[in-house]
């Protein structure tokens, strides 16, 4: 995961708080990350640096418990970075914003929602960040969050048990929000500009609530009502899991990610 992505600084640090990830001062540049992460042998954690222009300077502390030994089903921590620019939507007609953004048509399968992550095994999911900008400039509402989220756990069919009813709402945030708000389990850290135009940061922490699934789980959301919108996402998703875990996808290099 991009160091930022990890720490909700996807498009640039900021202060906030929440109970297992926060950016302190100053200017949010105070990375702090309390999620456990067991293990029962050894451990390792690295930084790359593809800073070619400038030198890249950290300093960290890493806390940890002893113990003579580890439950046999002790869960260990995954996270998981994903990028569509842009996500494939449909093109507008003429005339028909109102509807192609917020009513029309009918998504019945799930399969061209954006996807945080896709696991395989027993756990639990405990959150993500999501990041969007907002790319459409148009004077009509350009509210780009009207896509559900939907959960599909074991390999339920659609539509699946966790289904909801729109990108704010998962956030336990409401009607199309433009505030900058952060609490221990959700918050909106970029809020754009006007009329929801720019760069969005959206968190949401299941610490409390976590999605638990037996075999397997993907993540998904709509990139808009039906999947209509062509904006650029990002996120990084965290749960928990038994070993082994499924492949990642391969991480896109530095001229990849180059916005054109």
């Amino acid at each position: 995961v991009p160091v930022g992505d990890f720490f909700g600084a996807g498009f640039a640090p900021k202060n906030f708080w929440s109970l297992p990830i926060q950016a302190s001062p100053k200017e949010g540049r105070g990375f702090n990350c309390f999620f456990p992460m067991p293990f029962a042998k050894s451990a390792r954690i690295e930084i790359e640096s593809e800073c070619s222009e400038h030198p890249t300077t950290v300093y960290f502390y890493v806390d940890w418990e002893q113990y003579a030994a580890l439950p046999e089903d002790q869960l260990r921590f995954h996270a998981q970075w994903r990028c569509e620019r842009p996500t494939q939507g449909t093109p507008q007609e003429s005339g028909k914003f109102g509807e192609w953004n917020y009513t029309g048509g009918r998504n019945l399968d799930g399969k061209k929602n954006y996807v945080l992550f896709d696991a395989e095994g027993r756990g639990h999911y405990v959150g993500a960040f999501l990041y969007i900008e907002n790319k459409l400039a148009i004077l009509d509402a350009n509210w780009y969050g009207e896509g559900d989220d939907m959960i599909f756990i074991d390999g339920e069919p659609f539509p699946p048990t966790l289904h909801g009813t729109g990108t704010e709402d998962y956030f336990n945030q409401a009607w199309s929000p433009d505030e900058s708000y952060s609490s221990p389990y959700h918050g909106l850290l970029a809020e754009g500009k006007w009329n929801w135009a720019g760069k969005h940061t959206w968190f949401r922490f299941h610490i409390e609530d976590p999605v638990v699934f037996a075999k397997s789980i993907k993540m998904t959301i709509e990139h808009g009502h039906d999947n209509h919108r062509s904006d650029h996402w990002a996120s990084t998703a965290f749960w928990y899991q038994t070993l082994p875990h499924k492949a990642f996808p391969k991480l896109p290099s530095k001229n990849e990610l180059e916005l054109k």
